[in-house]
């Protein structure tokens, strides 16, 4: 019977509890990383949903980006080539004098 007993007594461990402790130090430690690039970048403000923020990636560059952050939407502008067009009219001629000046001379609409 005493032996019986001492059987029975063992308390059995789950062999995978230390998984879970492994894995919510790792969701830590994932998230302490994410903080530190943040504060590393000199930018809290993508944390702030008030806060508007607007970044410029590879500038002069053909592939260049404008990433505007106007509270909680995120919009990626990305730039082409394509010259703006469209109809419009006339409305003067620009002169640059020879010291670098650039004059802006208006059309008169009335005749």
């Amino acid at each position: 019977m005493r032996r019986r007993r001492i059987i029975l007594d063992d308390d059995d461990e789950d062999p995978l509890s230390g998984v879970a402790n492994l894995f919510d130090i790792a969701m830590v430690f994932a998230v302490a990383l994410l903080i530190a690039l943040v504060v590393s970048y000199n930018i809290p403000e993508l944390l702030d949903p008030d806060a508007d923020l607007t970044v410029v990636k590879n500038p002069g560059q053909p592939d260049m980006q404008v990433i505007v952050k106007e509270g909680t939407s995120i919009k990626v502008m990305n730039m082409t080539a394509e010259l703006a067009g469209g109809q419009g009219s006339r409305m003067g001629v620009a002169y640059r004098l020879q010291t670098g000046e650039v004059i802006y001379v208006p059309e008169d609409s009335d005749p």
